[in-house]
């Protein structure tokens, strides 16, 4: 028997709480919505807005605030000073949102400012990267359809795999391929394609009753979305590795969610009685319960040890995957497991015939 820091006879009535879930999550939401409304969108980072990234080593340690100051006089729109590695390695990253401005200029401005500002210290430029509005654009939109495409395989794949109704994959993914086509022919921006996308997706598991795929995908937009909104409130830029951050989050969210509901359809499997969906489902999230609580705390020790040492570089990568894995495991027991209980999963007749 596995390690267990839940007693098996648990009876926790974690669908009881669905409501106040329901709530919870609905007003985090709408907020995270509100700031993102106020703000006109997402705080780009220089990947996807375009700017410059100057590498600079210096060598004697100096403070980021000093470092700041020194440029204050230089024409760097949106200056962000961030320190790189450990503090011994004297290593800092100066990011700009200009791209309208030459790289000589940029190395040359920076190099003067530098010069004055820090005195007797030397230091080195190691590299200058620019990045342009128009790649920037290109960027975004990889991003975006590549969590799309994520959530619509997912989608496709919990169909066949848990309600083994491959048929009726088959025709959502016609149907989501057949809608992305007509709603690319209105020269729609990206973003809104894909939110028109997302809303296609449930409404072909609704009307598919693949259910198991509904609890799924709206338990991912809530993770995604949530995490989005947390990060707009909090001023975070978005750049590609938080939406690396975004991906991981998705995955592991489902993981949870794959554990959840596989052991739903084998209590239902078992049972004779098959009106008490309520009972079933809070049984096997308390069966999950364990593991759930194991994995998820391990993984959120991990990368709490990396947000606090990891340093400036990584330290928004791993606040995203911190809220992403807490709400991601939150959604797999109070949204995908009560959007199932609404909308009833459905018994494949192969294996209703096994257990007959």
């Amino acid at each position: 028997m596995g390690l267990q820091i839940i007693k098996p006879n648990t009876k926790i009535d974690f669908i009881g709480f669905r409501k106040l879930a329901f709530v919870i999550s609905a007003v985090v939401i709408l907020v995270g919505l509100g700031s993102l409304i106020m703000k006109g969108g997402p705080k780009y980072g220089i990947d996807f807005a375009g700017g410059m990234i100057v590498q600079v080593k210096t060598d004697k340690p100096v403070q980021v605030d000093v470092l700041k100051e020194s440029l204050k006089d230089v024409e760097l729109p949106g200056l962000v000073v961030q320190q790189l590695g450990l503090e011994d390695d004297h290593e800092f990253l100066i990011r700009t949102s200009s791209s309208d401005i030459s790289s000589k200029v940029v190395r040359d401005d920076v190099n003067s400012a530098l010069s004055s500002g820090l005195d007797s210290t030397g230091f080195e430029i190691q590299r200058l990267e620019m990045v342009g509005p128009k790649v920037g654009k290109d960027l975004r939109t990889k991003a975006l359809e590549a969590m799309f495409y994520a959530v619509l395989i997912i989608a496709i794949y919990i169909s066949g795999r848990f309600e083994q109704r491959w048929t009726a994959a088959a025709v959502m993914a016609a149907g989501l391929f057949g809608g992305q086509y007509a709603l690319a022919l209105t020269g729609m921006d990206t973003a809104w394609l894909i939110v028109g996308m997302l809303g296609i997706t449930l409404g072909l598991c609704w009307y598919l009753k693949l259910n198991y795929a509904l609890g799924a995908v709206v338990a991912l937009v809530h993770d995604v979305t949530i995490t989005v909104g947390i990060f707009s409130i909090l001023g975070k830029e978005f750049d590609l590795t938080i939406i690396a951050a975004l991906l991981t989050i998705i995955g592991y969210s489902l993981n949870d969610t794959i554990i959840v509901f596989d052991r739903i359809r084998e209590n239902l499997l078992g049972t004779k009685n098959k009106d008490d969906l309520k009972g079933i489902i809070n049984q096997s999230v308390n069966q999950t319960l364990s593991r759930t609580l194991l994995t998820s705390g391990t993984t959120l020790l991990v990368v709490f040890c990396l947000y606090v040492l990891g340093g400036s570089v990584i330290h928004d990568f791993a606040l995203a995957l911190l809220i992403g894995i807490f709400v991601g495991t939150y959604s797999s027991i109070f949204v995908a497991s009560p959007v199932l209980l609404g909308f009833g999963p459905t018994i494949p007749v192969e294996e209703e015939a096994e257990t007959a």
